[in-house]
């Protein structure tokens, strides 16, 4: 590998200062202090000052418990924030691309479209791993990510520890490792690798173990020089008081993230044998995920009719490799009775 993160930024990038706000220049220590220095109200209702623009309660946890520092890590809108960052920090408009493994999460495909990057595709193998001899084989000087979704959506499956390693050591660019369903997983997060692969970027979220799609928090986890970077670029403000305060308040209920967790892989085994029972599903796609992907005789005709039943599934027939596929996620156990007696009604 001939990696050099200097090569990769874009030149506006680099010339770039970035904004400067209040609560950048005056780090509070806990003193009684007087602010009136970012024009504030000065009414006091929980939300009337500015959040930490770096988060640092927050990533103080969360940089713990990953074994990494804290500058290693950048907190966003949401995982797609972080991506978006990712493609405006590193990717020249009109002139370089990125590599995605269809089928995938599809938002890649949206921000370089939004980013004017072409995205390159090249298909997972029928047994949905990443093919890096054709990944290696299209990838050139203007190849600036590679993104690989593992677990990965909408398939459920881990890739292969081994051929990620070949891309590492082999993709002059960066690889992101998409990691929004890792909690699920027997396998071990890539965080552990990041001193090991300077190009290496780790993103997570708190949308599906932590149960907080709601509050949009967004993880990025990669060198603290990467890191850095894309400070340069976030918006100061880009992670509100109250999602700063919910995410630190469930990051540390860690006996019941854990317990949520157990409990969903516990229903999604029991999922798994139901399904087996139904006739129309030919296939039960292995899952490290929240979710199982099947296929079935006609997704089309069956995500018709579990509506009419009011349960709503995500038809995934037009995805490569998926077709007749439908997804379902892991429900609470009433949920997952009522699927089972829809399916087994149909």
């Amino acid at each position: 590998m001939n990696f050099n993160l200097q090569n990769i930024i874009r030149e506006n990038v680099k010339e770039l200062r970035p904004y400067s706000s209040a609560r950048d220049e005056y780090v509070s220590d806990g003193s009684q202090m007087v602010f009136l220095d970012a024009n504030e109200n000065p009414f006091e209702n929980g939300v009337n000052r500015y959040p930490d623009p770096q988060q640092r309660s927050l990533k103080s946890v969360l940089a713990q418990q990953r074994g990494i520092s804290q500058e290693q890590l950048l907190l966003g809108n949401g995982s797609d924030e972080v991506l978006d960052l990712l493609f405006r920090a590193f990717c020249e408009p009109a002139t370089d691309n990125i590599i995605t493994l269809p089928p995938t999460y599809g938002m890649y495909q949206v921000l370089s479209g939004i980013n004017t990057i072409k995205n390159k595709e090249v298909l997972l193998t029928p047994d949905f791993e990443p093919d890096v001899g054709q990944i290696l084989e299209i990838a050139d000087k203007n190849s600036k990510i590679l993104f690989l979704c593992s677990p990965n959506n909408p398939t459920g499956n881990s890739f292969s520890p081994d051929r990620i390693t070949r891309l590492l050591e082999n993709f002059n660019g960066l690889v992101v490792i998409d990691e929004a369903y890792t909690d699920f997983s027997k396998d071990k997060s890539w965080v552990s690798k990041l001193s090991s692969y300077p190009n290496l970027i780790v993103t997570q979220t708190l949308s599906k173990a932590y149960g907080m799609a709601g509050i949009r928090l967004g993880i990025c986890m990669a060198s603290a020089e990467i890191i850095s970077v894309l400070n340069k670029i976030k918006p100061p403000y880009n992670v509100n008081e109250l999602t700063q305060q919910k995410a630190l308040e469930r990051v540390l209920d860690v006996e019941n993230v854990q317990l949520e967790v157990a409990r969903i892989l516990t229903e999604r085994k029991l999922l798994e044998k139901a399904l087996k029972e139904i006739p129309f599903i030919k296939v039960i796609y292995k899952s490290d995920a929240n979710f199982i992907l099947v296929k079935v005789d006609d997704a089309d005709v069956r995500y018709d009719q579990l509506l009419e039943k009011g349960v709503v599934i995500r038809n995934r027939t037009t995805q490569p490799l998926c077709g007749n596929t439908l997804r379902f996620t892991v429900g609470t156990p009433k949920e997952n009775k009522i699927l089972i007696n829809a399916l087994s009604e149909l």
